[in-house]
């Protein structure tokens, strides 16, 4: 139980900050003693109960706030820190890690690990410009941190809270428990617990000589290139013939070859039947079942990781939302309106358990919107869906905003362009679609896309016209004026 002060310190912050890049495995100068003490103690007097006012709470009593969030993830501490500085009294409840997926098992420590990749490939490419030799031993380490283990809560019927038998209430609750990576089950696959998930990819403490990832998602995109660059022989296995199936089709089209040609083996119309486990790790049995083929059963022996990125579940499980009536769709997805209110009156959701684009920055940004709408009383503060950008951070990585091909008007243009350069092995593909001159959507893969594409999304988030893109003088040379000399 963490109770926010209304007045943050940029001291504390920095604290803070420098605690969460070292327990991310960042490079930082050991701090002495009396400064980790000084830390350790900002920690405790955070996590520390509210003081009560007078005699202490009889047994049974319940404590108030004016906001209580129920997970302590990237959306539920930022509208928690939001509410606060916003001069509201609150409180998070964790049952696991402060920081949630993003800062522990997500963004985080795999763009370290992406950029770890990065550096593989381009000693690959230091013999094009003049380098005689560039060779260097990776070691793959475990990144290790602390962490405070908090309780599990649930619902009553008042609704309140209760953490380790104590009750807690408010008249604005948000839950924000964020989700966790899907998996099957050993009556759907046998031995399927003998795999990881994504969570479990960031415990290895060794690389994985031989790697099957299954799925077809940005996750298992990112983490099969990943492998794949640092020297695992890696598998994907995917159930259709392209990853990436709902982007644009040039994206899913190119980023599977992209795959294949960085050596990744892309398993196409293939599905897993069973594992097991033997004296030298694990063997896969799997079904290829090309259309207009008759199925093949193979076996890939001698597995070291066998990760299945397949989804993510909510984590509304346990929270007992059926004793305030608070509904879920079939799969566990709290359901929200627009302004991430639920079906009960004071109790809101935001982020990855509403099951709407599952993004930090999307759940951060909800959050906030909520917190200004509750305790500024801005009424009509709520989050425009529309137009988020994302990254995905494969080899190389993907940048989209906006409409893809086949959900556009009828009346959408489309200007497609490919560059390639071959000698460096660059390749980079672009696509633009207007609507009525407007652009509408931008889709593109290639290097530095996962940086030029914020600026983009802000052009596409205005309402800029092909005419803006076509009067804005490109800077030279540089991948970003592929998009302002499209014809």
């Amino acid at each position: 139980m963490a109770l926010l002060p209304r007045a943050l310190s940029s001291g504390g912050r920095q604290s803070w900050r420098r605690a969460a890049r070292a327990s991310r495995g960042f490079p930082l100068p050991p701090p002495s003693p009396a400064a980790a003490t000084r830390a350790l103690s900002r920690v405790m007097a955070c996590r520390q109960e509210p003081q009560q006012q007078g005699p202490p709470p009889f047994a049974g009593a319940v404590v108030s706030y004016d906001y209580l969030v129920i997970g302590g993830g990237s959306g539920g501490l930022a509208s928690a820190r939001r509410a606060a500085e916003l001069g509201a009294r609150a409180a998070v409840v964790e049952s696991h890690k402060l920081g949630g997926t993003c800062v522990n098992v997500g963004c985080v420590p795999k763009k370290v690990m992406w950029n770890t990749a990065v550096h593989s490939e381009f000693m690959h490419d230091h013999g094009d410009y003049g380098f005689t030799s560039c060779e260097g031993k990776f070691n793959w380490r475990r990144y290790l941190w602390f962490y405070f283990k908090n309780r599990l809560m649930s619902f009553d019927p008042k609704p309140t809270i209760e953490v380790s038998g104590r009750k807690y209430t408010a008249p604005h609750i948000l839950i924000a428990t964020g989700g966790m990576p899907s998996s099957p089950h050993e009556s759907q696959i046998p031995g399927a617990s003998l795999g990881i998930t994504s969570d479990g990819f960031f415990e290895l403490e060794e690389l994985p000589s031989r790697s099957v990832i299954v799925g077809a998602g940005y996750i298992a995109v990112e983490i099969a290139g990943i492998l794949s660059a640092l020297g695992s022989k890696t598998s994907l296995m995917i159930r259709h013939d392209k990853v990436l199936r709902s982007f644009d089709s040039m994206i899913s089209t190119n980023c599977t070859e992209e795959l294949e040609n960085a050596g990744v083996e892309v398993l196409k119309f293939s599905q897993v039947k069973e594992v097991k486990k033997t004296s030298s790790g694990v063997e896969v049995s799997l079904v290829t079942a090309v259309p207009g083929r008759l199925p093949v059963m193979t076996t890939i022996s001698d597995v070291d990781c066998l990760l299945w990125a397949i989804g993510r579940d909510p984590n509304s499980k346990g929270l007992s939302l059926n004793k305030l009536g608070i509904q879920t769709d079939d799969k566990g997805h709290i359901i929200v309106d627009e302004f991430q209110n639920t079906n009960v009156k004071g109790i809101y959701a935001v982020g990855d358990v509403c099951g709407k684009a599952l993004l930090t920055p999307v759940a951060i940004a909800a959050g906030r919107k909520l917190a200004h709408r509750l305790f500024e009383n801005k009424e009509d503060s709520k989050l425009d869906y529309s137009n988020i950008p994302t990254v995905v951070f494969s080899h190389p990585p993907i940048g989209t905003v906006g409409l893809t091909e086949g959900s556009e008007p009828r009346s959408c243009h489309c200007i497609p362009a490919w560059v390639t350069r071959a000698k460096l092995r660059l390749k980079r593909k672009e696509k633009m679609f207007f609507f009525f001159s407007q652009v509408v959507g931008i889709h593109m893969q290639g290097l530095g896309c996962d940086e030029m594409l914020q600026g983009f999304a802000v052009a596409v988030k205005m309402g800029a016209t092909k005419a803006d893109f076509d009067n804005t003088v490109a800077i030279h040379p540089t991948s970003s004026e592929e998009l302002v000399t499209l014809r």
